[in-house]
């Protein structure tokens, strides 16, 4: 091989490596309470039931060049379940709902991320919860990228779904009209 071949191929697998050394790990900024798995669901038809799980931790990696080889994990503590009332809390947390004792956590490992455009994707992965798996999918919006102010980058997604509360073994009737319950999940990720 002739030096300008060899300089040549040598400068690509720099370019090559270079690359991959750029590839874009964030964790979830929990810290500093920029990130909410917040849900609802209907009280007997009549109104909506708000809360949310304070505490969760995750990670995903994400590069505008290839959104589709994207990846996300999420570990909600179901325990930290907060609909600002203590006793449905309780009730909540118990064998009717949530089941803490027996399942801690509720987990999401995507298996796929397809991207339809700059912003706008769906997502699609293994979710984890009361001890059952589903593979789901929701859509999810790229709200924005860039510096902050503390000298670090970030990105932020919003996903939305609808879980039946059934295919994760909770049978407690709360009347036809709460069957189902809907999540969102507003991630703010800072690149490591």
């Amino acid at each position: 091989m002739n030096k300008s071949l060899t300089k040549l191929a040598l400068g690509a697998a720099l370019l090559t490596s270079s690359s991959a050394a750029l590839a874009a790990d964030y964790v979830i900024d929990t810290k500093g309470a920029h990130a909410f798995v917040n849900f609802k669901i209907q009280h007997l038809g009549y109104s909506w039931l708000y809360g949310r799980f304070n505490t969760f931790s995750g990670d995903f990696s994400y590069d505008a060049d290839k959104p589709n080889e994207s990846k996300i994990n999420v570990v909600i503590d179901t325990s930290s379940i907060d609909s600002n009332h203590a006793e449905r809390d309780k009730h909540l947390r118990g064998d009717d709902f949530l089941n803490v004792d027996e399942h801690p956590k509720a987990t999401f490992k995507s298996t796929d991320i397809s991207f339809s455009d700059d912003t706008n994707g769906k997502v699609t992965g293994e979710f984890t919860l009361n001890g059952v798996t589903k593979t789901i999918s929701f859509d999810i919006e790229k709200i924005g990228e860039g510096d902050d102010p503390w000298g670090g980058y970030r990105v932020g997604f919003l996903g939305h779904t609808q879980l039946a509360l059934k295919d994760y073994n909770i049978d407690y009737n709360l009347g036809p009209a709460s069957t189902h319950v809907d999540i969102e999940l507003s991630i703010e990720g800072v690149r490591k």
